[in-house]
């Protein structure tokens, strides 16, 4: 969602503001804007620019200003209230333009904060919702004549979620922190320090950075940062630091993230399951959080995430009801709350985020503790909110993921969340250490398999593309893990090219769908050698059969496919649980291609956000 950075020391502020937003450009934005602290004494004041667009175009704005100003706030804005606008970018502004404010989150309460405070003589130029902010700072401020104070006063009145840094002309070199419910943190280096909602912002100044819990405060100035609670007073921090270099956010010689990232994915299941199988063939999950004792009382699974993790999540449905006979529902993490459902202390909730900051997992995360469920996280953030929510978490060690579209965190919360069926399988005695140790090898293995199809299936994947390039809609079918598989396929189709997409298990074909498809309709299929597979190509046979273009992610080797196929995109044979894994890449790459053929940005799609982080 909407980035934040800050800077105030010796340096020239707006070349570091400009650098940080444009490191967390992939999170998704409309407009940019920076606010800078201009002249001394009396003569002090704010200079605001703001830009609808790329931050280039702040950027080439701001190379035009002759500004030696030491301190500033950033941010790129991802609309909610308020169209896209200069009027409604960030920073926003008090009534007499002292007081500068940038926010990410949401104010629940904005409409009747606002009402009370035009009520009080103030004027709104903004449809937003953070303008409140730099209202009640505003007023506070008056009294209080000290910002960080003034934050914290004006924090007591908000109802919703805040990640805030705040600058006043009359106080130069000082930026106000605060934080709730959505990502800040807070470093300092040798020329200053920074604040931002993403690491990436401050990485070339810092790997020790404080990572912001709700209800805490920071106060930066040149001399460093002051760390405090509620109340204002004191507190010593947790520092992380951070051990990626900066090098995992550039495009590393390919000519997009989306690209790069879709390579990386053997790094990551290697990287995922290193140390998981110790020498007695038993799993070893050390941040698990819960005893085995624990795990061996659960009698039933939820499931919630949305978007991509969503269909991470039916895929592990399949896997902890197929080997360790534990009841197992997928939930979207929007609707789970609000349905309430049924909870005991023997529910395991296994929350699923790449961010880890998806406000509305967040929200069930808090609401199936209340109901008193063991909570389980797989994320890819260490020390992100859904780590810290939860009993006890696994990271799926894909490092950072620049392109809005998720294809190695998948990957990597796939294998995690295979990891986790394992061990309560182990757990309830389904499966025996042989079997775990086999199955863990054959995971292993993928890494390789995924790398053959990397190595091997360029052409095949462009041959498809072609052959959806110019359609109005496609369908994916499959059936078992391959009906998972084709609903994370056509979200990744519709991200990305813009090209309209449903998918369905195949067996549903003649209950609707099938009057979709008149000549030339692409139907991409997932048929890799199961249980299903007869069953799948008879539903294919069918498509044919009325003029459709076949397209079929199929096992290596298998010939039969070749009677019905327009394109196959072959796949090394697996075990059906682990389809999956390897069967996802191909329909990244098929994506990524179509998309490029229709001119698309591939790495920062329209209308969408990296991360989540509001309902």
């Amino acid at each position: 969602m909407c980035g934040i950075v800050g800077y105030t020391g010796s340096d020239i502020a707006k070349n570091i503001l400009v650098t940080g937003l444009k490191r967390m450009e992939y999170r998704g934005y409309d407009s940019s804007g920076v606010a800078l602290e201009v002249g001394e004494g009396a003569a002090a004041h704010l200079d605001v620019i703001r830009r609808v667009g790329k931050v280039a175009g702040l950027e080439s704005e701001l190379s035009n200003i002759d500004s030696d100003a030491t301190c500033g706030i950033g941010h790129t804005r991802w609309a909610t209230h308020g169209k896209p606008s200069v009027v409604n970018a960030h920073p926003h502004t008090s009534c007499d333009g002292r007081i500068a404010i940038v926010h990410n989150g949401i104010i629940e309460n904005f409409a009747e904060l606002r009402e009370e405070l035009e009520g009080r003589g103030h004027h709104f130029k903004s449809e937003t919702d953070t303008e409140v902010f730099a209202h009640l700072i505003e007023e506070a401020y008056a009294e209080a004549h000290d910002l960080m104070a003034s934050v914290r006063e004006a924090c007591t009145h908000v109802v919703g979620a805040y990640g805030l840094a705040a600058v006043c002309a009359d106080e130069p070199g000082v930026i106000a922190v605060a934080r709730k419910d959505s990502p800040i943190v807070v470093g300092a280096g040798e020329t200053g320090a920074y604040v931002a909602s993403d690491v990436i912002a401050l990485i070339d100044a810092t790997r020790d950075v404080v990572v912001l819990e709700d209800g805490q405060f920071a106060k930066l100035t040149p001399a460093g940062v002051e760390y405090t609670d509620e109340a204002g007073n004191v507190i010593e921090p947790k520092v992380t630091h951070i051990d990626w270099d900066l090098d995992m956010a550039e495009k590393g010689g390919y000519p997009d993230f989306m690209l790069k990232e879709i390579h990386e994915q053997p790094r990551v299941v290697r990287d995922t399951l290193v140390g998981r199988m110790t020498p007695a063939g038993e799993l070893d999950i050390d941040e698990l959080g819960l005893s085995l004792e624990e795990l061996n009382d659960i009698d039933r699974v939820y499931v919630i995430a949305c978007g991509t993790s969503y269909h991470a999540g039916l895929i592990a449905k399949n896997l902890i009801e197929g080997w360790a006979r534990i009841p197992t529902e997928v939930e979207a993490a929007s609707e789970f709350r609000y349905r309430n459902p049924i909870i005991t202390p023997t529910t395991l909730v296994v929350a699923v985020s790449q961010s880890g900051e998806t406000a509305d997992t967040l929200a069930a995360i808090r609401d199936a503790r209340i109901k008193g469920a063991k909570v389980f996280g797989i994320t890819n953030v260490v020390g992100s909110p859904v780590a810290r929510e939860s009993d006890g978490v696994i990271y799926t060690k894909a490092n950072k993921e620049i392109a809005v579209a998720s294809t190695k965190s998948f990957i990597g919360q796939v294998v995690s969340l295979t990891l986790l069926a394992l061990l309560l399988a182990q757990v309830k005695y389904r499966l025996t250490t042989k079997q775990a140790r086999m199955l863990f090898r054959e995971l292993s293995d993928t890494a390789e398999q995924i790398q053959w199809i990397l190595d091997t299936q360029t052409e095949a994947v462009h041959e498809a593309a072609l052959l959806c390039k110019d359609a109005q809609s496609a369908l994916f079918v499959g059936r078992g893990m391959g009906a998972a598989i084709s609903y994370e396929g056509a979200l990744k189709l519709k991200e990305v090219s813009y090209l309209h997409a449903e998918a369905y298990a195949a067996g549903e074909m003649k209950h609707g769908p099938i009057a979709l498809i008149d000549p030339g309709f692409p139907v991409i299929a997932v048929a890799t050698k199961s249980a299903t597979y007869d069953k799948t190509v008879s539903n294919l046979m069918e498509c044919k059969a009325r003029g459709a273009k076949v397209i079929v992610v199929a096992t290596e080797g298998d010939e039969e496919i070749n009677k019905i196929a327009d394109c196959i995109i072959r796949v090394p044979a697996v075990r059906d649980v682990f389809s999956p894994i390897t069967a996802s890449v191909p329909l990244q790459l098929l994506a990524r291609e179509v998309a490029i053929l229709r001119g698309c940005d591939v790495d920062q799609p329209r209308n969408l956000a990296k991360s989540v982080t509001v309902e």
